[in-house]
């Protein structure tokens, strides 16, 4: 795992415990990450983060989003409607509605249910791929930018429960979300300028 994962992954887990929030990380298998990476072209950085720290049951807590990661385990059941087809193949082309094949669901909103997703047809030099969101419920998928790689992802769920630790857990009004958004954009900012400008966390 290079240095810019495992500190994003550091401050994930810290966050959690500063929140005393639980999250359980485990370790998957190799075989069955070997088996992800055929099935959904997963980019080094995210197998490498599987074998390291499985998201076995980990959501993020903040005024204005819960974050659930899905664990090795399901992403493959995960992808079924969205870039699979149901005998787990991966489709010729583009299902209905434009949501394409190259994007690998991740994680979802436990608030609304949209999905997050890598896009692994953008590959960096790093072995790493953007992170996008798209609201769930609509005619078509229209992809927003959550962050630049995954590694940031990580780092920008860490922020933002470093960030929600003044507010409160429970009962979260609309004012609190709104002052918890202005709090967490400049933080944002500093680690991904591109995430801060399309503007999903804000």
């Amino acid at each position: 795992m290079d240095s810019d994962l495992a500190e994003s992954l550091q401050a994930l887990k810290a966050s959690f415990e500063s929140r005393v929030l639980p999250a359980q990380f485990g370790k998957a298998e190799r075989a069955r990450v070997d088996a992800l990476r055929s099935a959904l072209r997963l980019p080094r950085r995210f197998r490498e983060f599987l074998l390291a720290a499985d998201p076995l049951d980990v959501e993020t807590r903040t005024p204005a989003e819960r974050v659930r990661l899905v664990p090795a385990e399901r992403l493959l059941e995960e992808q079924r409607g969205f870039a699979l087809s149901e005998d787990g193949s991966t489709r010729s082309g583009p299902p209905p509605s434009g949501w394409r094949p190259a994007w690998v669901v991740i994680a979802h909103s436990a608030l609304l249910g949209d999905p997050y997703f890598l896009d692994v047809g953008s590959p960096d030099a790093e072995g790493d791929c953007p992170v996008f969101t798209a609201m769930s419920g609509t005619e078509t998928w229209k992809p927003r930018l959550c962050a630049s790689s995954f590694a940031t992802f990580l780092r920008i769920l860490a922020i933002g429960m470093e960030v929600a630790k003044n507010f409160p857990d429970r009962d979260v009004d609309g004012e609190d979300e709104q002052v918890f958004r202005e709090a967490l954009g400049p933080r944002i900012r500093e680690y991904d300028p591109a995430a801060a400008k399309a503007g999903h966390w804000t």
